[in-house]
């Protein structure tokens, strides 16, 4: 058992509290890693504000990486000193849709009050969504890292853990865009701006961002954009039929907000299919007229951590970065450190951060 810091949530809606808590060694199938960076998640954001619940106190944080310190038994392909990217997918293995090649969705359980951390007294301390990173250590299953080059940058790959493999994963995974289709990306934060890079390097023909901000609809078209529509437009869908010339062959919703959600299947074309990434707060709701995407062939799809398979997708976005095909140094907006969590949290918030990080055990 070791000592380590952590930003702890005590109270939904509350700053975080950097205090010393316990990590047990890792056990059968997990591993150690110490962490060297650790990105801010909007979905972290919402867990600390309490918008799905869950048990307090607890640690967030799951885009994340480091080097393997320790390794528990039966662990295979890791060893210590390896650079690895830490996700949330925690993946059993043996459910149907891990045998079907969805660890995403897979089925088993896991129970984050008897994860491996726990507070100074020895009290329950619950490790979010399997991760628990905004700390200077964690330990996860196996199935949960994967190995990235020893000269890649920490604070690059962190990003490779969750925002970049969500928006590009939408694509190409979920949507499964082909070369010369047509794309719409409402929202061009850390997520949308993955997702459009994500429909270029798939050839999209046209990629419309669609924001609420002229600057963020501007970065957009660095990244890929073809062309960005403000979303306080009066009817910002008609404007992207008439630049497509028709209706979009994919949307990609990366943003939890309703309005986004309600409108999104109006940019649609013929066959054309929504892609739900954002996620809203616990019961919230949107509406629909299926007749309409009836009679069209239309279709709503849930993608979560861009339908991927780390081992798979994460040495992929790798090699196209470094053949500079992907841009992850662009999509840092600023670099913090861990006494400095609750003001990262606060400027994430405002909207205008493309992904802010936490730089740890300097």
């Amino acid at each position: 058992m070791q000592m380590i810091k952590a930003a702890v949530c005590h109270a939904f809606g509350t700053p975080l509290t950097i205090q010393e808590v316990r990590l047990r060694a890792p056990e059968m199938g997990e591993v150690e890693v110490r962490l060297d960076a650790v990105a801010i998640c909007h979905s972290d954001i919402s867990f600390a504000e309490g918008a799905w619940g869950g048990t307090l106190p607890a640690v967030y944080g799951h885009e994340a990486a480091g080097r393997v310190t320790a390794v528990g038994a039966g662990v295979a392909g890791l060893a210590v000193g390896d650079s690895v990217a830490v996700t949330l997918i925690r993946a059993c293995g043996g459910c149907t849709n891990c045998g079907s090649g969805k660890p995403t969705l897979c089925e088993t359980p896991y129970n984050g009050d008897k994860g491996p951390l726990s507070a100074a007294d020895g009290g329950v301390l619950h490790q979010g969504m399997a991760c628990g990173a905004f700390a200077e250590a964690v330990v996860v299953d196996q199935s949960q890292v994967v190995k990235i080059p020893d000269d890649l940058a920490k604070d690059v790959a962190a990003l490779l853990s969750c925002g970049v493999i969500t928006g590009v994963g939408a694509v190409v995974n979920a949507a499964g865009l082909r070369a010369g289709q047509d794309v719409v990306v409402i929202g061009a934060g850390g997520v949308g701006l993955n997702a459009i890079q994500g429909a270029r390097i798939a050839g999209a023909r046209r990629i419309i961002a669609v924001d609420m901000s002229e600057e963020k609809l501007e970065i957009a078209r660095e990244f890929g954009a073809t062309d960005g529509i403000l979303a306080t437009d009066a009817k910002p869908w008609s404007r992207a039929k008439r630049i497509l010339g028709r209706g979009a062959d994919a949307v990609i919703v990366t943003v939890g907000a309703i309005p986004a959600y309600d409108t999104a299947p109006r940019y649609l074309g013929y066959g054309g299919r929504v892609v739900m990434v954002g996620m809203p707060h616990s019961g919230q709701t949107s509406s629909y007229e299926p007749v309409v995407m009836a009679a069209v062939g239309q279709g709503l799809i849930g993608s979560k951590m861009g339908d991927v398979v780390i081992k798979r997708d994460i040495p992929w976005m790798v090699d196209l970065y470094q053949q500079g095909r992907l841009k992850l140094d662009e999509l840092i907006s600023g670099r913090w450190t861990l006494a400095q969590i609750n003001e990262a949290i606060a400027d994430t918030k405002t909207g205008a951060a493309r992904r802010n990080v936490i730089i740890l055990n300097d």
